[in-house]
C-alpha cells in the first residue's frame, strides 16, 4: 500500500512560518531603529530577539523542505527530523545571543544616557499586541499539525510580548523618574535576556525529545488500535508502536490474526490494516504491519 499524503500540514506550517517571518522583519527594522535614534538598549534588545526569529524562521522553512524530501537509499525512512535537528541548533543560537547580550546590558547598567523620547513606548506597546496575536495564530496551527517547531516559535512570539510588555514597563520608570531611573531601561533589556534564555533551553528539550523517538499523544495511539481491531479478521493488537518523527508519524503494529489461516489471508487482512490506518490518519508517513497468532 502507499504512503499517507501529509502534504497539507507542511504547507500550513510553511505560511504560518512564513507570515512570521515578514512580521518579525518589520518589527525587528522598527525596534532597531527606535532603540538606536530613542536611546533605548532594551529596544535594541528587543530588536535582536526579533532579528533572532527572523533567522530561527529560516532555518525552519529550509528544515520544512529538506523533511518533504522523498526517501532514498540512505535515508529509507524519510528526511522528516529535519525539522527536530533544525529546532535544536536554533535553540542553541537563541541562548547564545541571549547571554550576548546579558553582557552588554550588565556593562551599560553604570553608563549614563538619554532619557528615551516617548514614541518608543508606542513601539514597545505595539510589539507586544502583535506577538500576542502571532502567538494565538501559530499555537493553534501548530496543535492542528503537530508541529514542534511551529509550537516553539509560538511560544517565542508569547515570550517576546512579554519582553515588549518588559521594555513597556522600562520605558515607563525612565519616563516618569527621568534621569535617576534610567537604569530601569538596561533592566528591561535584562529581563528580555532572561525571556530568551528559557525560551532556547526549553525549546532545546522539546525538539532533543523528538529526536529520541517518542511514542504519539495517547489519543491517538487510541485510535489507530480502536481502528485496526475494527478490521475484518483481525483478532487483537498486541503491540503498537507509534513514533513521531518531524510532522509525521511511523506506525509499528503487532496484529493477532487466525493461526491456521493461509499466508495469503493473513497478508490481505494485513493491508487492509494498513490501508484504513493511513486513510484515516493524514500524518502517518507508513504502517509496518506484523502478524502473529491468536490465543499463542
Amino acid at each position: 500500500m502507499g504512503e499517507g499524503d501529509s502534504s497539507e500540514p507542511y504547507r500550513e506550517v510553511a505560511r504560518a512560518a512564513a507570515l512570521g517571518l515578514a512580521v518579525n522583519a518589520v518589527l525587528a527594522a522598527v525596534k532597531l531603529a527606535g532603540g538606536w535614534i530613542g536611546h533605548s538598549f532594551a529596544l535594541i534588545a528587543d530588536a535582536v530577539n526579533s532579528l533572532g526569529d527572523v533567522v530561527t524562521t529560516v532555518v525552519v522553512l529550509v528544515a520544512l523542505r529538506m523533511a518533504q524530501l522523498p526517501p532514498d537509499a540512505e535515508h529509507p525512512y524519510g528526511h522528516t527530523r529535519a525539522e527536530a535537528i533544525a529546532a535544536t541548533n536554533v535553540a542553541l543560537l537563541i541562548v547564545l545571543s541571549a547571554f550576548a547580550l546579558g553582557w552588554e546590558s550588565v556593562s551599560r547598567l553604570s553608563v549614563p544616557h538619554e532619557t528615551p523620547p516617548v514614541w518608543t513606548l508606542w513601539i514597545a506597546g505595539a510589539n507586544v499586541v502583535v506577538k500576542e496575536c502571532l502567538y494565538r495564530y501559530k499555537a493553534r496551527v501548530g496543535r492542528r499539525t503537530g508541529s514542534a517547531s511551529i509550537v516553539a516559535n509560538a511560544w517565542d512570539h508569547r515570550s517576546d510580548a512579554f519582553c515588549s510588555a518588559a521594555v513597556l514597563v522600562g520605558l515607563t520608570v525612565v519616563r516618569w523618574g527621568g534621569v535617576p531611573w534610567i537604569w530601569a531601561d538596561e533592566v528591561a533589556s535584562l529581563v528580555v535576556v532572561a525571556a530568551i534564555i528559557w525560551t532556547g533551553v526549553r525549546l532545546f528539550r522539546k525538539s532533543a525529545s523528538e529526536l529520541l523517538d517518542p511514542q504519539a499523544d495517547e489519543a491517538m495511539v487510541r485510535a489507530i488500535r480502536q481502528q485496526a481491531e475494527l478490521v475484518d479478521g483481525v483478532r487483537g493488537v498486541e503491540t503498537l508502536w507509534v513514533r513521531k518523527s518531524g510532522l509525521e508519524y511511523f506506525a509499528d503494529i503487532h496484529i493477532e490474526v487466525d493461526p491456521e489461516m493461509t499466508v495469503a489471508a493473513g497478508h490481505r487482512i494485513g493491508h487492509a490494516v494498513k490501508t484504513i490506518l493511513l486513510d484515516n490518519h493524514r500524518a502517518l508517513r507508513d504502517v509496518l504491519v506484523h502478524l502473529e497468532p491468536h490465543g499463542e
